[in-house]
């Protein structure tokens, strides 16, 4: 009863994973090769869908004989070694997958396929079900007050794990991958190890967008100036017009720095990062992929410039040195926003992608509250 229930499932790997991976041999595993852009945007994917799961058995109570988690990174020959717990209330919100080198010699498979790394540390995002929602709300609150995930307690532990799995296997090696909230995650992460000169290769799902963070700030600041203008025009009580004149000569002084205070307790601002930092991150490009339809991250696709098909590889070296971060980006008419913020779009078969190079001066923008860089030109890809 509980196989079938497992094979009826929506979120089965035979039932909603890639169409064309659903049934790996050995010979598909040997030929392909995660220098292939689809086909490794296709596996850290199923990764990332794999910690969401992982999850979902834990609330769920699935066992390993009916759990739907396993199945989505046993057919790519790796295997699970280790969660990430959130200690405040014992949710998986992330996990590490390494190179299964037993199972794919018992399927005479002796080396990995070319440029596969070694170990995938993958984040989810916020899953909206009652034992892990609060914390998962909360974190996405902390990133639009805060436009920073330095202060939650996933923070510390993916960073920590990170650090070591890449003292194990190498930074060449590794390679961390998030969606939506886990996409913030990520991008955090992987900065902080590039201020430290340690450069992971970094996949980004849906990631939020700081504009939106930065667009609700804006909102709460013209909210708090209203309300102050609005309080000036009120009558006050006698107590208080007594307390207000007997205040009178401070209040000139005070003004303007109790109006800041103010607007900053309700939406402080990120420091920015120095000129130190600006060279440790420059060697640090991470690979976002964004749906237009998706408002949580569709800013990063606001262009500024004409764009430019790269015909060549010689073209596309020769921009490298200027990216900022690679852009994948799907654009579809009447979209809605659950499908367009989703992550099974990014194992689609139809997601066929073309490559472009174009000026854009939002992304550099965005990506300035985190390291500074100079007006870049960002590599878009947009479907044919």
């Amino acid at each position: 009863m509980a196989k079938r229930s497992e094979e009826a499932h929506p979120y089965a790997f035979h039932v909603s994973g890639p169409r064309n991976l659903t049934t790996l041999n050995w010979k598909d595993l040997i030929n392909s090769t995660w220098k292939d852009e689809k086909y490794k945007r296709t596996v850290i994917a199923c990764f990332i869908q794999a910690t969401y799961l992982l999850e979902l058995d834990r609330q769920e109570n699935r066992t390993n004989g009916n759990a739907l988690a396993p199945n989505w990174w046993i057919p790519f020959k790796y295997k699970l070694t280790q969660t990430l717990i959130d200690e405040r209330d014992g949710s998986i919100f992330g996990a590490i997958f390494e190179w299964d080198r037993s199972a794919a010699r018992a399927d005479l498979i002796v080396m990995r396929p070319s440029g596969a790394p070694r170990a995938v540390l993958a984040l989810r995002g916020t899953l909206l079900k009652s034992p892990t929602m609060r914390r998962d709300i909360e974190d996405d609150l902390r990133f639009l007050a805060w436009e920073n995930l330095k202060g939650s307690v996933r923070f510390k532990v993916a960073l920590e794990v990170l650090k070591s799995v890449c003292d194990m296997h190498g930074r060449s090696n590794v390679c961390i991958a998030g969606h939506s909230l886990g996409a913030g995650f990520a991008l955090q992460v992987g900065k902080m190890l590039a201020k430290e000169g340690i450069y992971v290769e970094t996949h980004l799902f849906n990631p939020p967008s700081l504009s939106l963070a930065i667009s609700l700030r804006n909102l709460g600041n013209k909210a708090e100036f209203v309300w102050n203008r609005l309080k000036s025009m009120l009558p006050l009580s006698g107590e208080a017009q007594a307390s207000t004149e007997g205040d009178k000569t401070n209040t000139n002084t005070n003004t303007n720095t109790s109006s800041i205070a103010s607007s900053k307790g309700w939406m402080p601002r990120l420091p920015s990062f120095g000129s130190k930092d600006s060279v440790a991150v420059g060697k640090w490009v991470p690979n976002l992929y964004i749906n237009s339809n998706d408002y949580i991250c569709c800013s990063y696709t606001y262009p500024d410039g004409t764009a430019v098909k790269i015909s060549s590889k010689e073209n596309l070296s020769k921009t490298n040195a200027q990216i900022a971060a690679k852009l994948f980006v799907v654009s579809k008419e009447k979209q809605k926003f659950l499908e367009a913020h989703g992550l099974e779009q990014w194992w689609s078969s139809d997601a066929e992608l073309q490559q472009v190079i174009q000026n854009s001066k939002v992304i550099s923008r965005q990506l300035r509250s985190l390291y500074h860089v100079t007006p870049s030109q960002v590599t878009l890809i947009k479907p044919v």
